[in-house]
């Protein structure tokens, strides 16, 4: 076998590869002749059927099995022994591969990137510190309380607040762009569920009453028909509701697990996930800015077909939900958008990669174990969400993997350049939030 190596771009390579006629012939030989044994064919008996008969009939095929694993045999080889380290599968093309010619191919591919990531001392990193206090709690009971609010009617004009039943038809001329009329419709005064403008006219009315008001939607309203257009409203005041907040008392602390009406227990319970979730957000935002650092820090050269993959990955479940959905979406456009989050990725992995190669860093099963543990806490029956991660090899390797991050920032942050900064609790759930539901 003869091979040569081309260096086409600076992570591009192209391998060609010249495999000799006799070795092909060997193998094909070998197998023409362990199918003699076995074949069975019109006018012989099994096993007696000339070599002949067995090449003309079976020849092709099985010189095509041969040179399919001559290629992937050789091309490994080839690899290994040129110490190249593809990024994905080669592009494959024969230049020789009939019969007497013996074969020639050429593989392209892409090499990963050789680099050596910046010296860990020199990044400066943040590690975020923050504290519940008391009034956090007072907010968060307050809002719990608000969570399982109830709504009860009442016979008096509707304030900023009330939740109104009401029906109501759209008029655009004569047309009733609605398709008749809407029936017990909610709409939370203040809200602003409906197109701007329309709850005002609903303020001051009480059970009962009708009204009408001309409505205009603004220029960019998603519905065309509708965009930029003063139409007509017919409303009809079903129902007026007021909110009420359950009191904190023993029936409400009950909902959370506290008998008795033990309002310490019950703040105390109410401290612990809040402090909790607290330390999931800073372990995020703090780690947030190692990732930062180290992607502003190594800006490396990337194979497309890591990249490639990635935003593949990316958009599938976009690309799923749309089709669920039966909407057009703009597949190329999406890719697009994804591409720097899917090169940010692609550059944080193989620079991971590198740092747990480079500083020997051992996956802490204990520490897997605890973030396990801690992710099962938020469920009524711990001990089983515990069995079920380590059911599973595959579910267990995520957090595996995690882990394994976490332990390299845990690196950067003892030997980096960090700062602590303090957060306010309330600020930090909410710079957390919009990431929790993304």
């Amino acid at each position: 076998m003869q091979v040569s190596v081309e260096t086409t771009s600076e992570l591009s390579r192209k391998l060609t590869v010249q495999v000799p006629e006799e070795k092909i012939q060997k193998e094909v030989a070998t197998r023409l002749n362990a199918l003699t044994q076995k074949v069975k064919l019109d006018g012989f008996r099994p096993g007696k059927a000339p070599q002949s008969v067995i090449k003309q009939r079976y020849g092709q095929q099985v010189r095509e099995e041969v040179l399919t694993e001559i290629i992937q045999n050789t091309f490994h080889e080839a690899v290994r022994d040129e110490k190249l380290n593809p990024a994905g599968m080669p592009t494959i093309t024969a230049h020789k591969a009939d019969e007497g010619q013996g074969l020639e191919y050429e593989a392209n591919f892409e090499v990963m990137p050789e680099f050596v990531p910046m010296p860990l001392e020199t990044l400066e990193v943040r590690r975020y510190l923050s504290e519940v206090g008391d009034e956090d709690v007072d907010t968060m009971i307050q809002r719990l309380r608000e969570q399982r609010k109830t709504w009860e009617a009442v016979e008096r004009p509707s304030v900023e607040g009330d939740r109104m039943i009401i029906a109501f038809e759209g008029f655009d001329g004569e047309t009733s762009f609605t398709n008749g009329k809407v029936e017990d419709f909610p709409v939370v005064l203040g809200e602003g569920q409906m197109v701007p403008g329309f709850e005002d006219n609903l303020k001051g009315a009480a059970p009962g009453a009708k009204l009408e008001f001309d409505q205009a939607f603004p220029e960019d309203y998603p519905a065309a028909n509708l965009a930029g257009k003063t139409v007509h409203f017919v409303v009809e005041v079903a129902k007026v509701e007021e909110t009420r907040v359950p009191e904190l008392d023993a029936d409400f602390m009950n909902l959370f697990g506290i008998e008795g009406g033990d309002l310490d227990a019950f703040r105390a319970e109410i401290r612990s996930n809040m402090e909790r979730e607290m330390r999931r957000a800073l372990h995020t935002k703090t780690k947030t800015s190692v990732m930062d650092a180290l992607y502003a820090a190594n800006p490396i050269q990337l194979p497309g077909v890591l990249v490639k993959d990635e935003v593949n990955d990316l958009a599938r479940p976009y690309l799923e939900t749309a089709q669920e959905r039966k909407q057009a979406i703009d597949e190329a456009k999406l890719k697009e958008q994804l591409e720097p989050v899917a090169r940010r990725r692609v550059t944080l992995a193989l620079v991971l990669n590198k740092l747990i190669e480079t500083y020997n860093v051992k996956l802490d099963v204990n520490r897997v174990r605890a973030a396990v543990e801690e992710l099962a806490q938020s469920y009524e029956q711990p001990s089983e969400v515990v069995r079920w991660y380590y059911s599973d090899k595959t579910r267990l390797r995520e957090v595996e993997n995690v882990t394994r991050e976490d332990q390299v920032v845990d690196l950067i942050l003892e030997q980096g350049q960090a700062t602590e900064e303090k957060i306010d609790f309330q600020a930090l759930m909410q710079a957390a939030a919009p990431k929790a539901q993304a």
